[in-house]
């Protein structure tokens, strides 16, 4: 018996590593997406987020109503949590999206990844995840290894002020509310792509209701309802847009909220610290950049902290089985 539950446990650990890799590739393009649509076209931070996740929700209801359409209902019961999920999300876009805005993808990008921190005090103390000492390694590995990666280490990276990295900081700490909800989520037997589809539904209904609050106490919004079609004609700046949300943001938070299914929410927000080093890898493959020896160092240090999860969580089934 306990044999076929510690197989069983090992299978599904590896599942949720598998899916929490690709979901780091995938959402590896989101910070040069959003980059170019703020350089290129000057588009305003939270009109972004808005499109951003209207063409999720509308990529999201053609394909599941094709291929899985009982995953487009939810029971009543559920609806106040995934409002509550929703308005989360619409916090962390809100953020992640002006902290990239303001600080450049590579600053805004180590903000966000303290989440992993984060995500492992609050696991510990909300949901009673493990905490020892190398998932801390781990952690320390990990911001490390995306200060290397990111170039964050150069003093001139950080030209923005205090607003700009407070922003940031608080983009990892709604990455890391995040990653606890989706993790409540499976735990309360919700399907991860019905999940992503009504939190980004009610996220957009959030987005909406701030872009168009009369004070604009937020920047970055629609100043006017014109604002919203601040693209126009601009069917390259619209593409990049809908590509945004239709590939990296569907397929990278989708599978991340897969790989919670399988994994507590301090392991798969570890996982995904390695977005920037496939940042790297992509810009390698597609622009020709190429990799500095601290970037390499930085990605080896990435995946070493991967590495120490992994030999973790084997040491942990092996002794469950004594």
């Amino acid at each position: 018996m306990a044999l076929g539950k510690s197989s069983g446990t090992h299978s599904n650990r590896a599942r949720g590593y598998t899916f929490a890799l690709i979901s780091a590739a995938f959402l590896s393009t989101t910070a040069i997406l959003i980059r170019y649509l703020t350089q290129i076209y000057n588009l305003p931070a939270l009109v972004l987020a808005f499109w951003r996740d209207l063409f999720v929700v509308l990529t999201l209801l053609p394909a599941l109503g094709l291929l899985r359409a009982d995953l487009l209902r939810v029971r009543r019961h559920h609806l106040p949590y995934l409002v509550g999920y929703g308005f989360v999300l619409a916090i962390f876009n809100i953020l992640w999206t002006l902290s990239v805005a303001s600080n450049g993808a590579a600053v805004a990008t180590v903000l966000a990844y303290t989440s992993a921190a984060f995500t492992t005090l609050l696991g510990w103390w909300l949901l009673k995840e493990g905490l020892d000492g190398s998932k801390l390694l781990a952690v320390t590995l990990s911001l490390a290894g995306c200060v290397m990666v990111s170039g964050a280490w150069q003093p001139a990276t950080w030209h923005t002020g205090m607003l700009g990295i407070l922003t940031g900081l608080l983009s990892g700490l709604g990455y890391a509310a995040y990653s606890l909800m989706g993790r409540s989520a499976s735990k309360r037997g919700l399907n991860p792509w019905t999940s992503l589809l009504y939190t980004f539904g009610f996220a957009t209904v959030f987005l909406l209701c701030s872009n168009l609050a009369p004070e604009q106490i937020l920047p970055g919004t629609a100043m006017r309802p014109a604002d919203f079609l601040w693209l126009g004609k601009a069917w390259t700046g619209w593409g990049v847009l809908f590509l945004l949300a239709a590939v990296p943001t569907v397929a990278g938070f989708g599978l991340y909220n897969v790989s919670l299914s399988y994994l507590p929410s301090s392991v798969a927000n570890l996982i995904v610290t390695l977005e920037p080093a496939f940042t790297g890898i992509v810009a390698y493959l597609l622009l020709g950049e190429r990799f500095s020896g601290m970037q390499i160092g930085g990605s080896l240090v990435l995946l070493s902290s991967v590495v120490l999860l992994r030999i973790r969580e084997r040491r942990r089934v092996a002794s469950d089985d004594v």
